[in-house]
Order: structure tokens, then sequence, then C-alpha cells
């Protein structure tokens, strides 16, 4: 029973809120970004390892880090790490890896998850994930995991559910994309909404199913592919530019009336800002989270600081709540209260004589 279950990770974005570390050419999956000696896309494999061979783990990524993933996970099978030709958003590429699974095995269920989010409470996620794979391979269900907030973020998107006594799973009322702070802050208060983690379960023939009712369109587009096939990289090639460029959540999972949330508690942070790294990071006696060597520090409190080069010292005297990251081309030093402003930081620089060198 346990080949009939697959993992989709998905690995495509540039991550530039983590500018100067996180570039277009080495993006924040492929760092190690709390230290920890495995990066964000390997500690996303291991997890998922557990329960899943490395035969039925596929990543999708941006054809330009295909080379790069695969340095990273080498245990992957080479023709398991797929490269799209564009930036499609994410109903374009759970298509595609859809259909190719399908190809493999139309009994598959599959898991889809972000390669760059933490997951502190690993059995209680394993656990979870075995749930939402008996469920979906029993019922026609699209499967989200939703976290239990523990504060008003409007950084994330909600589910709400409707929420039944004691039951381990519920029927999804809604999605929201990232409300105000009112907004979330009434959503808190009501009890019945979940942050939404962008991890999902479906067999291939419930998604499928979906696509052809919700984006019959695109659903045309990749059926005239043929896949795993030597002409399945032309066709694709091919298909890419044309399709509309729509969010699962969009795209499927707000319009379809199948959709179930397995509420989770798993320790999760999708690491999206500086901010969230320091929260999650370790810290020494003054609160500065500091994965750097040669760092001396005075009268300062509550900072991030990652200097790139170990043969580099810093001396930083009297920053407090800060960000300061040094690569081998650039230096950030902003408040952590202005962690949202960094992908502005990022396109001013772009508009600079050659700035693009920078990214």
């Amino acid at each position: 029973m346990m080949n009939n279950n697959y993992c989709v990770i998905m690995a495509g974005g540039i991550g530039s809120r983590f500018w100067p570390m996180s570039t277009q050419k080495f993006p924040k999956q492929f760092h190690d970004i709390l230290g920890t000696g495995r990066t964000m896309i390997q500690q996303s494999f291991d997890r998922i390892n557990q329960l899943i061979p490395k035969e039925n783990i596929y990543i999708i990524t941006n054809q330009e880090y295909v080379e790069l993933t695969q340095q990273q996970l080498p245990e992957i099978p080479f023709g398991n790490i797929v490269g799209e030709p564009a930036m499609k958003n994410t109903s374009a590429c759970n298509l595609y890896m859809a259909k190719k699974i399908e190809a493999v095995n139309p009994s598959a269920n599959i898991i889809v998850m972000p390669a760059d989010h933490l997951i502190l409470k690993e059995n209680t996620f394993l656990e979870k994930v075995s749930l939402a794979f008996k469920l979906a391979s029993e019922n026609d269900y699209l499967i989200t995991l939703g976290i239990t907030p523990t504060r008003p973020d409007t950084g994330y998107g909600y589910i709400q559910f409707i929420q039944e006594k004691n039951e381990l799973f519920s029927k999804v009322k809604t999605f929201t994309e990232k409300p105000d702070l009112e907004i979330a802050k009434s959503f808190i208060e009501s009890g019945d909404f979940l942050w939404n983690a962008g991890i999902f379960v479906w067999s291939v023939k419930s998604i499928l199913k979906a696509f052809k009712k919700h984006l019959p369109e695109m659903t045309n587009q990749f059926n005239s592919c043929e896949y795993n096939t030597d002409s399945e990289k032309e066709c694709i090639d091919l298909v890419y530019p044309t399709v509309n460029k729509i969010s699962i959540d969009n795209g499927i999972l707000e319009k379809a009336d199948n959709v179930y949330v397995i509420p989770a508690n798993l320790g999760w942070s999708d690491l999206g800002t500086w901010t969230s790294v320091y929260n999650n990071a370790g810290k020494n006696d003054d609160n500065n989270a500091i994965s750097s060597k040669n760092v001396l520090t005075y009268n300062s409190k509550g900072n991030v600081i990652r200097i790139k080069n170990q043969n580099k010292a810093a001396v930083i005297d009297g920053l407090k709540n800060y960000i300061v990251v040094d690569t081998e081309k650039a230096l950030l030093i902003c408040p952590r209260d202005n962690d949202q402003l960094i992908k502005d930081y990022v396109l001013d620089l772009k508009n600079l004589k050659k700035g693009e060198r920078f990214m």
C-alpha cells in the first residue's frame, strides 16, 4: 500500500524577502538558514522520506535550479527533479506533476509541500500526513493541513472550517488570502480559522477531476503532452508560455466543494521573513541570533546577524532589533520591523546602473 504514496516538493521560488542571502542564482530553499547543518530543501526531503521512499519523491523547481537541486539531493532519482520553463504560480506545477505521476501510477496519492518551511514537531506532521493519505485514498477529498494560529498574523492565508465535535478533520468553508490586522484578529477570536500552510494531500484521480472541472482550459493544454517520454520536455516548453498564471488556492480550492482540513499543531513557520528566522533561531544571552563565528557585540540586543565570510570579523555596538546580513555582494542593515520592505529595497537596487549583479 505504501508505494501508492508520492510527494511533490515545490522549490521554485526566489525568496526575495531573504535578500541578500537569498539571490536569483541561489535562493532561500538551498540555504541552511537556521544553521542546522541541512538546507531547507534537504530538511523537507529528510522529513517526508521517513514516510515515502525516495523514488516516489519529486521536486518541481525552476529550470535554473535543477542542477543545484541535484547537488543538494543526490538521493533523489535524476528524472524526479523537474524544471519548469517559466514561473506560472502553483496551479500549473500541480497539474504538471499530477499528470507525470499519473503516468507512473494512476492509483497514486500525492502530498504537495513547499521546500522552505520549518516544522519542529515532525512526529505530529508524519501522523497527520498518514491520516491525510488514508482519507485521500478512500474518498474524493482535496485535503489541506491547517495550522493552529498563535497570533493574528497578516502574512498568512486563512482557512475557515466547519467545526465538528472531536473530529480529526473538518470540511472547509472558505479560504481567505492575507487579511488586514483587524480581520485577522476577528478570525483568531472566532476560533474556526486555521493558517493555510500550503501543504496539500489528494489522490491523482481527485485532483485531475478537480482540474477538469475548474480549470478545463489548463487541463486541455497539459493533456496534449506524453509524460515521462522523450517528447515531454519539448511539449512542456511549448505549453508553459501559454498557461494561465494562477495559484492552486484561487484556481481549485476556493471553488471546489470537497475540500477538507486537518488541524495540526506542527511548530510550523514558513520562514518567510528575517523576523521569522530570528524567532526560530537559537539566541545568546543578549537575544542576538548569530550564526557566524567572529562576531563581537556590545550593548546590542535582539539582532539577527549573518556574516557569510567566516574569515571576516564583525564588531557591532549599540544596535537593537536589527537585521545585519553580509554576503560577498551586498550588506543589509535594517530594523527588524522593516523586514517587509526588503522586497522594495531589492526593486530599487535593480534600478541602479548594473544593479542586477547584486541580486
